[in-house]
């Protein structure tokens, strides 16, 4: 009787998909606040930041409380330098933030900390996000984020906080059932990586060239191709930080050219290796992105200090 009510409630299922197909979600309104979002949000990343601000603004005139427009502005503001007023939009869109949009706003917030460099209030924010992951087992996202606010702390000069953050995402991860031995791998990868990058911004030239290898034998057991692009990054923030610009150069050239975070390192390198021309080409290369993230959060307030005083 089971497995015939369970075919039953099947084939019903099967007959309801085909009669009733999914419509896709209307595009937003021409003129209305989600279509003044949604230009908004092309001007932002295209590095129009003026002018997706004035339509954000546009919007909170007609719907004061919509979310998408004060995070988007807040953003906006943070990459045009602007931290208190973009506070602001960020507060309130965390007021109004559906529960799952609650997370966002929380991480958009940490992140606009993090561009003025302050880890402790970026904390904050972010802890928020891992407590309500831990709480859901969500153990892979949990950890995501415990290193995202260890790379914050370690940028903002705090080794010991971020060391602190990144063995809690260690652990965090190994608490995911069912982890594959490649998965695992990873994790321990991403583990020695931190060890390595946090023991090069103490100077502990043995040490972190001890965990660099570690995390190649870890890498290599991965077998996870998309994931050996940072290792050149490693080897070349490490080489970096203990003063081995040469290699540094060398190696931060075949890590991503997309992360802002890599440019802003071979432009400090270059400069001082004494290419101050190089320098200056990579700083205006790191103002190419538009990101709200931790690397930008990093690399875009150094290039635009570095650009206006070679100005």
């Amino acid at each position: 009787m089971f497995r015939a009510i369970v075919i039953a409630c099947l084939l019903t299922c099967i007959a309801w998909t085909q009669q009733s197909p999914s419509t896709p979600p209307s595009p937003p309104v021409a003129g209305s606040p989600a279509d003044l979002v949604k230009q908004g949000e092309k001007l932002n990343s295209e590095g129009k930041q003026d002018e997706a601000i004035d339509l954000y603004r546009k919007v909170l005139e007609q719907s004061p409380n919509l979310y998408e427009a004060h995070l988007d502005l807040g953003i906006a503001l943070d990459l045009k330098g602007e931290y208190q007023e973009a506070r602001q939009h960020l507060s309130k869109a965390i007021e109004v933030a559906s529960d799952d949009s609650k997370p966002q706003a929380l991480r958009a917030m940490a992140m606009s900390y993090a561009f003025e460099g302050n880890a402790n209030e970026a904390a904050k924010f972010e802890q928020q996000v891992f407590v309500a992951r831990m709480a859901k087992q969500d153990f892979t996202g949990a950890a995501e984020l415990a290193n995202e606010l260890g790379r914050i702390y370690l940028e903002c000069g705090d080794a010991d906080n971020a060391y602190k953050w990144y063995k809690t995402g260690y652990e965090a991860a190994l608490q995911k059932q069912n982890l594959t031995d490649s998965d695992k791998n990873l994790w321990i990868f991403r583990w020695e990586h931190a060890q390595a990058r946090v023991a090069a911004r103490r100077g502990q030239r043995d040490e972190a060239q001890k965990h660099v290898v570690a995390a190649k034998a870890a890498l290599d057991k991965a077998n996870n191709a998309e994931q050996a692009r940072f290792y050149p990054y490693l080897t070349g923030y490490v080489a970096f930080y203990l003063g081995d610009y040469k290699t540094a150069i060398s190696d931060l050239q075949k890590a991503d050219q997309r992360d802002p975070l890599i440019l802003a390192l071979l432009a400090e390198a270059y400069e001082k290796s004494g290419d101050p021309s190089q320098a200056m080409a990579h700083y205006h290369k790191v103002l190419a992105s538009n990101a709200h993230n931790p690397a930008n959060a990093f690399a875009r307030p150094l290039a635009k200090k570095k650009l206006a005083g070679a100005s």
